[in-house]
């Protein structure tokens, strides 16, 4: 079982709709995969067409068994038409309660070991987190095998946030180090909503390579159909399979199964 955090500290990067993506894409290649709703906000628990609902609080402060606390989503929602889904995907959903975790668990290493409760039971746990920097960012990190962390092509989100959420999550990792916790290693930015022909996401995106080499992935193109998506509560995936926005969304789940996979 491998943890994959998306994290980024800064609001509007499609954090969400890529966590959703990558959990129901990895469960079209047959995954086993939990989704769990870290965001006090529920962006991914309403985006499965779920209600809000503290389970993620109810694992880590009321200890409530993993049965109680899954939600499963029926492959209609996500997979494409006439398409036979052989994995499965879960969510754990969350409210405003979850703004209440961090000062409410006796250890930050809590949800490690909730998390590694599922070892046997499934292949992939993704995690989406909120935009607001918190002490559950750490405890979440400490829990994680790899981060990755979305960016828009806009100056504030990656020359400003992009580099806050690197700082924050080497100081959680630092800090795993120290108590002989796996450190969570940083996978990849996805640089996400890029405009080719704009001159500046071209900029930005260029500035993001010089800076951190491979680490940087392609980019996810923007693309109405997200949008249209949203709107009648379906996944990408179910309203347009063969679209290009598709295509790069599976090409990049596709490179970080393989990234996962070559790192053991």
């Amino acid at each position: 079982m491998k943890v994959i955090t998306l994290l980024n500290e800064k609001g509007g990067v499609g954090k969400t709709t890529l966590s959703t993506h990558i959990a129901a894409g990895l469960a079209l290649r047959g995954r086993r995969v939990v989704l769990v709703d870290a965001d006090p906000q529920g962006n991914a628990t309403t985006a499965v067409g779920l209600d809000k609902q503290p389970m993620f609080y109810d694992l880590c402060v009321r200890n409530a068994e993993w049965k109680t606390a899954l939600r499963h989503i029926h492959p209609q929602v996500y997979s494409p038409p006439n398409f036979q889904t052989k994995g499965s995907l879960y969510v754990v959903t969350s409210n405003a309660e979850t703004r209440n975790i961090a000062n409410s668990i006796r250890s930050n290493a809590l949800i490690r070991q909730r998390f590694q409760e599922l070892s046997s039971a499934v292949d992939y746990i993704i995690v989406d987190t909120s935009p607001t920097p918190s002490l559950l960012h750490e405890a979440i990190t400490l829990a994680s095998d790899y981060i990755v962390i979305p960016t828009d092509c806009e100056a504030f989100s990656a020359l400003e946030g992009l580099p806050d959420s690197i700082a924050h999550t080497s100081v959680a990792r630092d800090a795993a180090a120290q108590i002989g916790v796996k450190v969570a290693h940083l996978l990849c930015i996805i640089p996400n909503k890029f405009r080719p022909r704009t001159v500046g996401h071209n900029e930005i995106l260029k500035h993001l390579k010089q800076q951190y080499g491979d680490l940087v992935w392609e980019p996810l193109q923007q693309a109405i159909i997200f949008s249209d998506a949203q709107l009648v509560g379906q996944f990408l995936y179910g309203v347009a399979p063969e679209s290009i926005a598709t295509r790069q969304m599976m090409d990049m789940i596709d490179r970080l199964e393989r990234e996962v996979k070559a790192r053991g």
